[in-house]
């Protein structure tokens, strides 16, 4: 059977799982963020989120030195399932990735109307009361054909895209960074959390699985690691990964609050704009926060897009859905059908809108939590080293626990009936495609 490529080295796994992390969800939901923890509640919820995963990156970090495996955690519970619990482990957490790329193709639209309004013109028709506009959906089948395009020619092109989008937006944000600790205010900052302190972070904390889902992208691309790449090396970057997505997260968290008064932010599109164009004055800084958020929404939908394809490329070679999604191209050596598929599907989506995934996105950081937690139990019980199984145990409550977050209704912010039935259908699909 052909393989694919091997051409990935540290950076460029890194640049996956960091990009497949960070979107443009500090710029689109801002809001959201401070308005559920307040500027320290949300700060201490991605800080102490970040913390928490550490033992679940260890997990991960394991399992695929161990078993380099597209499959992930369908592979890694098929060490102890049964072939039916690792085949749903596994589709859980391809919905957790390619819910982003439907989505991310929307986004395109709406923050190139921020700059342009005019794009807002031509309506084709309304999904749940939401226009859909031709120009901003052009975008998005413009920007999905140019990820999908990058991805069939080859993993080296995707990984040299991944690459640069990531040091961009880490080095513009620097520049914003500077902008706000040299025109804001730590008044901006009062009051500090937006409820009582504990449950503003609880509240922050059930996004967290969203959100940093993405560290986990690695294990999805291990097969295709350059001869030289060690092993070892997995951990490594699994850990930075969680690290500097949560790092990324509590500083431009920081930087928003501390450059306007946050409470004039909620209920406000692109917040984060809004408050350095508030905060600041300078039409320029304001052009340069999206221009990062552009850049790293290309890299958040690169990263995503890569994953799903392998997803979708293991589960095809195992032939538990159509085998043809088990295909690798003659001259790149890529999962091309896969492409193709996650492709056609996100199209789907994009020409649905926004107001349709909206449910699939809550469940998304559901899938991504039940997926940690399956990788960890997996991992629990294959394992006889008593310190190894006490930091996976470890990996085991903090996933469990996000996982009731969004199940259980005694929890705030529990799943709502749109999203257990967009569940209920993700689960259908999962089950008709399913063979044997």
């Amino acid at each position: 059977m052909r393989k694919l490529a091997h051409k990935l080295r540290f950076a460029d796994y890194f640049a996956l799982a960091f990009g497949s992390m960070v979107g443009v969800g500090w710029l689109v939901v801002m809001d959201d963020w401070l308005g559920r923890g307040g500027p320290l509640g949300a700060i201490l919820g991605f800080a102490i989120g970040g913390i928490m995963l550490l033992p679940v990156a260890y997990v991960y970090g394991q399992w695929v030195e161990r078993l380099p495996d597209a499959a992930g955690e369908a592979a890694y519970a098929a060490q102890v399932f049964p072939p039916f619990v690792s085949y749903f482990t596994g589709w859980m957490m391809l919905l957790a990735y390619f819910i982003v790329c439907p989505w991310e193709a929307v986004a395109v639209g709406k923050l190139a109307a921020y700059l342009f309004p005019s794009l807002n013109s031509m309506e084709l028709y309304r999904v749940a009361g939401h226009p859909v506009f031709l120009p901003r959906l052009l975008l998005g089948l413009g920007l999905t054909f140019f990820i999908a395009r990058i991805n069939y020619r080859g993993v080296r092109a995707s990984a040299t895209f991944q690459n640069f989008s990531a040091a961009a937006v880490w080095v513009l944000f620097l520049v914003i960074l500077g902008a706000s600790v040299t025109h804001g205010s730590a008044v901006n900052f009062h009051p500090a959390f937006s409820a009582a302190p504990l449950v503003s972070i609880f509240l922050t904390l059930q996004i967290v699985p969203y959100f940093m889902t993405g560290f986990e992208s690695v294990p999805k691309v291990a097969e295709e690691a350059h001869p030289d790449f060690r092993t070892r090396g997995f951990s490594r970057v699994i850990f930075l990964a969680v690290i500097g997505g949560a790092a990324f997260y509590v500083l431009v968290t920081a930087a928003v609050a501390y450059v306007a008064p946050w409470q004039t932010l909620l209920g406000k599109p692109f917040a984060t704009a809004v408050a350095f164009e508030r905060g600041t004055g300078a039409p320029w800084l304001v052009r340069l926060v999206m221009a990062s958020a552009m850049l790293a929404l290309f890299e958040v939908y690169n990263g995503n897009f890569v994953a799903s394809s392998r997803l979708l490329f293991a589960f095809g070679r195992s032939r538990t859905i159509y085998s043809g999604f088990g295909s690798v191209h003659e001259t790149f050596l890529t999962p091309s059908v896969a492409i193709l598929g996650v492709t056609s599907a996100t199209i789907l989506g994009l020409l649905l809108g926004d107001a349709i995934l909206v449910p699939a996105t809550e469940v998304g950081s559901m899938a991504a939590a039940s997926g940690w937690f399956m990788a960890c139990l997996s991992f629990w019980i294959v394992e006889k080293a008593l310190g190894k199984r006490l930091l996976t145990a470890a990996g085991l409550g903090v996933s469990l626990l996000l996982l009731l977050m969004k199940l259980v209704p005694a929890f705030p912010g529990h799943f709502s009936s749109a999203e257990w039935i967009a569940l209920a259908i993700w689960l259908a699909v999962g089950l008709i495609l399913r063979r044997g």
